[in-house]
């Protein structure tokens, strides 16, 4: 099909490296006002990045065009105790601590009702690199070595069309491309407990690519007030083929359902509030939901065979826009939310600790001369620590308890131009 294989280049072509997002796997937000708003954004567009969060809120934005790149910086380690197989020590996971993440959006007015675009932005991923492999010790390990981890990072292309159905409610509908690439290495001790042992662990990177639908409405109710309401349905995506011995269901990795409501005030008329939140259904896809089953004789690639057990995440964004003159506008922002990883699940987890719940943000945009804007965003999510409390299996792992540990920094920019 010649509109995959367009979608699939120009996905590649964004894919710069991969990283660890901010809410379970999922980043924090989709364009650089909205990560400076803590990821608000459904009842409030800026940005031709809008699409990625509600399709609807293309025709508020006019004809523009965004380019943008965050610098992220995740902070994530382990610490093991109690274990017989010789596991016990603290490890850290950053053995690469820096990645580049790109975005791009193009939006273009048809007449005062309908608009049209394309987004293209990273989703987000997760990524660990044990230089010291927390298990590269004991009997368990057998061929296992250093360095330890895995490396999954997902782009999204959506082509996007949204109009007006009266002059203050408008409908939208992105087709989503998803592409996403999954490594991982130093899991060879896990062998034993493997449906395909040849397919678990030190098999360079595979790739994968599915389709969804992303739908949004947007509503101003009085002339301060901006609703909104968004649904992505879950993207079945193919197998990492080179990976059906550590994923449930043979490799499968789908992308989870997810949907939010948000509301923007116009409090005074300088000032903008939003407030939003967002609903991420992990527990609809079995290779990050399904439990450690092992001590039951759970199999890795089996149907029901042992995922990372994460829980279902509701998340909490309030943000602020200021316009602090007619060429600055400052924003800021915190979010919150339960971290998807149960205290029992946490030895497995040392692989992908997305533990972070809150998030501060702060952010800016400078108006230029020839209709150009430069944004900055930064995001600080706090310091989690998750104790681990029965995450282990005494006779497959040896026993003991493991605790794993995140923080995170990113720092963006981007560039827009209007063009009406």
């Amino acid at each position: 099909m010649k509109l995959k294989k367009i979608a699939a280049l120009i996905a590649v072509a964004g894919l710069s490296t991969s990283a660890f997002a901010t809410n379970g796997y999922f980043s924090h937000g989709y364009g650089m006002k909205a990560k400076g708003m803590a990821g608000v954004g459904i009842a409030l567009p800026q940005d031709a990045l809008a699409a990625a969060t509600n399709p609807a809120g293309i025709t508020e934005i006019g004809d523009r065009l965004d380019v943008g790149v965050d610098w992220f910086m995740p902070r994530r380690s382990a610490e093991i105790r109690g274990n017989g197989f010789g596991w016990d020590g603290t490890y850290s996971g950053d053995g690469k601590k820096d990645f580049l993440i790109p975005e791009f959006g193009y939006n273009k007015k048809l007449g005062w009702d309908m608009a049209v675009g394309i987004a293209v932005y990273g989703n987000g991923g997760m990524n660990s690199v044990y230089n010291n492999n927390p298990f590269n010790a004991g009997p368990l390990t057998g061929a296992s070595s250093n360095p330890g981890g895995v490396d999954l990072v997902q782009m999204f292309v959506a082509p996007t069309f949204a109009m007006k159905v009266n002059k203050n409610h408008s409908l939208g509908v992105s087709i989503v491309y998803g592409y996403q690439q999954f490594g991982a290495s130093g899991l060879h001790g896990f062998g034993g407990s493997s449906t395909a042992p040849t397919a678990l662990t030190n098999n360079g990177h595979d790739k994968s690519d599915g389709w969804g639908l992303r739908l949004g409405w947007t509503g101003k109710v009085t002339d301060n007030v901006t609703l909104g309401a968004t649904y992505a349905t879950k993207m079945k995506m193919s197998a990492f083929d080179k990976y059906k011995g550590l994923f449930a269901e043979q490799g499968d990795f789908d992308i989870p359902e997810n949907y939010g409501i948000g509301i923007a005030v116009k409090a005074t008329p300088k000032l903008t509030v939003a407030f939003d939140i967002q609903q991420i259904n992990y527990s609809n896809v079995r290779a990050i939901a399904n439990v450690n089953n092992i001590a039951t004789g759970g199999q890795l690639g089996a149907n029901d065979g042992p995922g990372f057990g994460w829980r279902d995440m509701t998340v909490y964004k309030l943000g602020l826009s200021y316009d602090y003159s007619k060429d600055l506008t400052l924003r800021g922002g915190f979010s919150t939310t339960r971290q998807p990883i149960p205290s029992k699940e946490t030895m497995f987890n040392i692989l992908a600790p997305g533990v972070v719940e809150d998030h501060l943000t702060l952010g800016a945009t400078w108006m230029m001369a020839n209709k150009g804007e430069l944004t900055v965003s930064y995001m600080h999510a706090f310091k989690k620590t998750v104790n681990g409390s029965g995450s282990s299996v005494p006779g497959a792992y040896g026993g003991g308890e493991a605790s794993i540990k995140m923080y995170q920094d990113s720092l963006g920019i981007g560039y827009g131009i209007k063009f009406d």
